[in-house]
């Protein structure tokens, strides 16, 4: 139960009282008092009763109502405002932010605005708030503001999740997406910091205030953001700094706006999520593919300003070579195989044996290692055409395959002329098609090696051929064998 509230003094009156002996009255023997006796007042026709329901203030709940701080406790203030007993104003209802000590908001004599919650609670109490006074108050002020498209300000007192409140008179939030320009990870330097912000929503039932300050910076900063976007044209090649990562793309900063890149534009690479890409915080050189001066975007590529591994593979490779490759996926019609750092191709169900297969998985598996011929090569379109069949037929094996065994063994056509000295390379640091050709070593000896290599050779000389004999049909291609 809380404290009683303290009575004030009920006559508030100019009266002229004269005692017949003293101004006190006096006490009997026994300790009894007497009252001294009034013999003139000037109260006229109106009763004593009258004079004191005149000194009480009249109200109900929901007034506003004026008062004096007369007593500040550590879970209330009392508030005298002429009623017949003060008014309480709980802690929780003295400030819009939390948890604040009553005597860092009111002092002593104070005079006061308080909204009157209850006349008479269940303990015959006055229950006031200031709080609800203050909302009432700036309430009108902020729908003037928000009609007018003004501008609030105040300090920030809290970080909450998503964002912070700001005092404006009453609660505003301003979500971390408007805060800056760019989205801001840390908000808590910005506890007790002075912000100006646009009203972007306002409900007065839910109590609700949405505030935004990118809004705020947005417009001040208007001609610089036009002068930016004048001097930034497409094809330019810009440097900056990832600013956010989102699951679309990331922004980055390019020094007075930011700039998306598209996540379809982080690489040249399939991208699960872009913060397997770049990070914020990172430094990176970008390509502008696009200004969009009338919504203020900025469409950025990262990709564009690295190798493309479709050209790459294209400049170093040409139809009828053979390249080492891994198997990444089984279809219906047939097998991707991975040839390239980024760079797979398909070898359709056709192109998989020299006999009718049903299956694809009759015949490969995934992360099964085997050399392909490149059958057709479309760049535009950026599709591979493989064959495991005719690989096995034997060819010309793509350079960076003849530099793995040493230039000097093969002529400018590609066919071995040299022979051949097996040095193991050291494992971990090989290529995959040098760990092919050495398991091939390991497993058969130095000398079926070296035959193997020269039926290899065979072959590829003999290709196209329609002489072909038994002993070159059956000749193995480092390919088959391994």
């Amino acid at each position: 139960m809380g404290a009683l509230p303290l009575t004030r003094p009920i006559v508030y009156l100019e009266q002229k009282l004269v005692s017949d002996t003293t101004e006190f009255g006096s006490f009997t023997d026994a300790g009894e008092y007497i009252p001294r006796t009034i013999v003139e007042n000037d109260l006229g026709e109106m009763s004593f009763a009258d004079a004191i329901d005149g000194t009480i203030v009249e109200f109900e709940d929901g007034d506003l109502v004026t008062g004096t701080v007369v007593r500040i406790d550590r879970d209330e203030v009392l508030l005298d405002i002429g009623f017949k007993s003060e008014g309480v104003i709980p802690s929780r209802e003295l400030s819009i932010r939390n948890a604040v000590d009553p005597s860092e908001v009111v002092d002593l004599g104070e005079e006061i605005e308080a909204l009157v919650l209850q006349k008479e609670d269940q303990d015959g109490r006055l229950v006031l708030s200031k709080k609800r006074a203050q909302y009432e108050k700036a309430w009108g002020r902020i729908e003037e503001i928000k009609e007018s498209d003004g501008v609030v300000s105040g300090p920030v007192i809290e970080v909450v999740k998503g964002g912070l409140i700001i005092d404006i008179g009453l609660r505003g939030f301003v979500p971390a997406s408007l805060v800056e320009l760019r989205r801001v990870r840390d908000l808590d330097p910005y506890i007790g910091m002075e912000l100006e912000a646009k009203i972007i929503e306002l409900d007065k039932n839910r109590n609700n205030v949405v505030l935004s300050r990118r809004a705020w910076l947005e417009e001040t900063q208007k001609e610089q953001r036009e002068e930016f976007l004048d001097n930034l044209q497409p094809g330019e090649k810009r440097s900056g700094v990832v600013s956010s990562v989102v699951s679309f793309g990331a922004f980055v900063d390019l020094g007075g706006m930011d700039g998306l890149i598209h996540v379809s534009e982080l690489s040249w690479k399939h991208v699960d999520h872009p913060n397997s890409v770049v990070t914020v915080g990172d430094e990176v050189d970008v390509e502008v593919l696009e200004v969009d001066r009338e919504r203020e975007r900025i469409s950025l590529s990262l990709k564009a300003t690295q190798q493309d591994p479709w050209q790459e593979f294209a400049d170093g490779h040409k139809v009828g070579e053979l390249v080492y490759g891994r198997v990444t996926k089984l279809v219906p019609f047939g097998s991707f195989v991975q040839v390239g750092d980024g760079i797979e191709g398909l070898v359709h169900i056709s192109e998989m044996s020299a006999h009718h297969v049903e299956l694809p998985e009759q015949v490969v598996t995934p992360g099964e290692e085997l050399w392909v011929k490149i059958i057709d090569l479309d760049l535009q379109r950026r599709r591979i055409s493989l064959s495991i069949k005719q690989a096995a037929e034997g060819g010309v094996v793509a350079a960076e395959y003849q530099e793995a065994f040493g230039e000097h063994a093969y002529d400018e056509a590609g066919n071995f002329i040299g022979e051949f000295e097996y040095e193991a390379p050291v494992e971990g640091e090989e290529s995959e098609a040098e760990r092919a050709w050495r398991e091939y070593y390991e497993e058969h000896g130095e000398e079926a090696y070296r035959q193997a290599v020269a039926d290899y050779e065979d072959s590829g000389q003999t290709e196209g051929s329609t002489d072909e004999t038994p002993e070159e049909d059956e000749a193995a291609s480092p390919a088959e064998e391994a």
